[in-house]
Formats: structure tokens, sequence, C-alpha cells
């Protein structure tokens, strides 16, 4: 009995393990993000990520898809060689999917760049109060090991450098098909873009709850001219 119980737990967790359900983490959808980041969120409302399944509808960026090779009356909304670079979560535990639309994962929103929240979004909260209350701050690596992303270049360069001959090593197809030899404005600059408050959002002053590393490598610098905004909380 003994040895049949062990082989049962092995199996069932090399499952997990080759499932990815052993790791997975999962997306929330950016409404619950907003209910503390209003700000943020407004101002993402306008960039070019917000709008990113826009462009995938017919008769949109017409010109662009003509360069492109692409069919500008076509709808690709429900391409899966498309999509995943136009939403949150593609292919992942929470995330887009065409089956099952969510409007609150449509777009490239909060979670393409900070990681899936589920895991980190309680600490979020618990360490907010505690601040509110106390002004006791909390270490910023519980937030990593959550699963929050610092960096998230990576997350960036899956789309935007993920075209064949890509000097990105990761990519793979289906590749995109907007590339610099296509038109030069595809050339793909992270340390630019992600100071692009047009496609990404405007920064907002964070009230300090959490302390240490990670940060992210621009954090010092968008807190020094971030504007004041409402119910900030540390991102």
């Amino acid at each position: 009995m003994r040895h049949s119980l062990t082989f049962a737990l092995a199996a069932a967790a090399m499952f997990a393990l080759l499932s990815g359900s052993a790791t997975a983490q999962s997306f929330e959808g950016r409404k619950k993000c907003s209910s503390c980041h209003k700000s943020q969120a407004e101002s993402w409302g306008e960039t070019a990520h917000a709008k990113a399944m826009d462009s995938l509808k017919p008769n949109t960026k017409a010109e662009a898809k003509k360069k492109a090779k692409l069919d500008p009356k076509k709808d690709y909304t429900k391409d899966k060689d498309c999509v995943g670079c136009h939403v949150d979560g593609w292919g992942k535990e929470g995330g887009y999917t065409i089956d099952d639309p969510n409007k609150f994962t449509s777009g490239v929103g909060c979670e393409s760049c900070h990681g899936p929240g589920a895991k980190y979004r309680g600490i979020h909260r618990k360490a907010g109060a505690a601040y509110e209350k106390s002004k006791k701050t909390a270490p910023r690596s519980t937030l990593a090991d959550a699963g929050q992303d610092f960096a998230f270049e990576e997350s960036c360069n899956a789309c935007h450098l993920n075209y064949k001959g890509s000097p990105w090593k990761g990519a793979k197809e289906p590749y995109t098909p907007f590339t610099p030899e296509v038109d030069k404005k595809y050339t793909f600059d992270f340390n630019k873009y992600v100071k692009d408050t047009k496609a990404m959002h405007e920064h907002y002053k964070l009230d300090g709850t959490f302390e240490g590393e990670p940060k992210f490598k621009y954090h010092d610098d968008f807190q020094s001219k971030a504007k004041v905004g409402v119910k900030g909380s540390e991102d």
C-alpha cells in the first residue's frame, strides 16, 4: 500500500510538472489592478497598447497591413497567430482566450508587463494596509518571489522582436510580420519605448510601501518626475 501511494504521488507530481500546473500562475485581468492604480489605468487606456486588439479588426491600419502583406479587409481578432501579441496572458492560466474573450485581458495591459497578479496582488493589499496604519514597509522581494516582474524586457521582446532574423535569441514562429525591413518604425529599442507614455502609461507617485531590491531599473527616475495621482500604491 505504501509503495502504491508513493508511486501515485510521484505520478501526480510528474503530471503537474509536465502540464505546467506545478508552477502555474493566474492572470486576473486589469480590473483588479486598476481598483488601486486608478490613475495608471486611466492613462493606460489612452495608449496604443490599450487599443492593441483594435488593430486586428478589418479595415483598420490598412496601409500598415498592406506593407506587411496582410489582407486589410480580413478580421484577425480570432487568428491564433496574431492575437497573442495583442492581449494579456495568451495561452496561460487565466489569460485571454478566443473562445471566451475577457475584456479585462484584451489589449496589452498591466499583467503583460508586471506579470500575472493572482499571487502578488494580495501582498500589495496587505502591505498597503499595514503601511497606512503604521507606516510599516515591506520587502519588495516578496513581490518578486510571488511572480511580479521588475524587468519585463523579455516580455516586450517576445512580440516586438519576434521575427525571422531578429537579434533577439528567443525569436520563434509564429513571427510578427511587422519588422524593420517592412518599416523602420518597427525597430524596437526597449530603453526608448519603455519611457514613451503614449505606448505605456504616465507614472504617478507611489506611497513607499515596499523597499529594497529588485526594482525596475528606471524606477527612481520615473518616481522623481512622477505626477500625483488618485489612490497610488506601490507597483
